[in-house]
């Protein structure tokens, strides 16, 4: 990435989630802004967000969880709702997304959990008692999107009538407006559901986020603790019920005012702590 940028003459960087690109745009003396929304990954957050000129978060997010990382106002910039409200403004699902699906069932859109994510790396026995529950309900059609091939082959191992793994990539989005229900051990698509207004459940076993927190008290999100609370029901009906926001405000956020984006060559390098 620095060789990439060294010789093209970039006057900012800006990203979702990398701290590649803050360490790479901080080496070269090139501002950069960066957007998260989880505020737990620790070793992420003292690389990317120190290196970053400025920092983008929701609202939901207290501003006290990001100062161990070097993140105060004003590089603390936020925005008022979830980033899915804001990227899924225009979205219109397709309805021929659900080709093959019995519309007498219920449509679950089940995602796996981030086995590879460094802050959920010991596994989610929840989630295993979820797929039994779901996978042996004659009234549900239970599409599972895993993360990776041996993911997919745990699950077709299972062999519960139930459940569906896709034999290619699908479109999530509209599966997920379409629904009646999304369980998701991971984070977007839960919150993919909560700004398209699908019920939905987490089985995420980390720490919970702010983001995760507010709509699980806003009601928008159900955390789930047991495999025999999952309710598969039929929504009154599939019409998407989104909150929308316009994404030209986050752009603005991130993207600073011209005079601040000359240099960084000024600022002291990033002090990452050893723990």
């Amino acid at each position: 990435l620095r060789r990439f940028a060294r010789s093209r003459s970039f006057d900012f960087a800006l990203g979702h989630g990398s701290h590649e690109l803050t360490l790479a745009a901080r080496s070269l003396g090139i501002p950069s802004a960066t957007a998260h929304d989880y505020e737990f990954a620790s070793l992420q957050h003292h690389l990317g967000l120190r290196a970053a000129t400025r920092v983008v978060f929701p609202e939901a997010v207290p501003a006290e969880r990001l100062a161990r990382f070097g993140v105060r106002p004003p590089k603390l910039v936020t925005y008022p709702g979830i980033k899915e409200e804001y990227y899924l403004s225009d979205f219109e699902p397709e309805r021929a997304s659900l080709g093959g699906i019995d519309p007498a069932q219920v449509l679950v859109v089940v995602r796996t959990p981030p086995d590879v994510s460094l802050y959920h790396r010991h596994g989610n026995p929840l989630f295993g008692g979820v797929l039994e529950r779901l996978g042996r309900d004659e009234s549900v059609h239970a599409v599972v999107l895993p993360r990776t091939s041996e993911q997919r082959r745990a699950i077709l191992e299972l062999a519960l009538p139930s459940l569906h793994v896709p034999e290619h990539a699908v479109d999530a989005q509209s599966l997920v407006a379409l629904a009646d229900l999304v369980v998701s051990a991971g984070g977007t698509m839960n919150r993919e559901a909560a700004a398209l207004g699908t019920p939905a459940y987490t089985t995420f076993t980390g720490r919970l986020g702010g983001v995760d927190e507010t709509l699980i008290r806003e009601g928008r999100l159900v955390q789930l603790r047991n495999p025999v609370e999952v309710a598969p029901r039929k929504r009154s009906d599939r019409v998407p019920r989104p909150v929308r926001r316009d994404p030209r405000v986050l752009l603005d956020l991130m993207l600073p005012p011209q005079p601040e984006r000359a240099s960084v060559s000024t600022l002291e390098p990033p002090v990452i702590p050893s723990g």
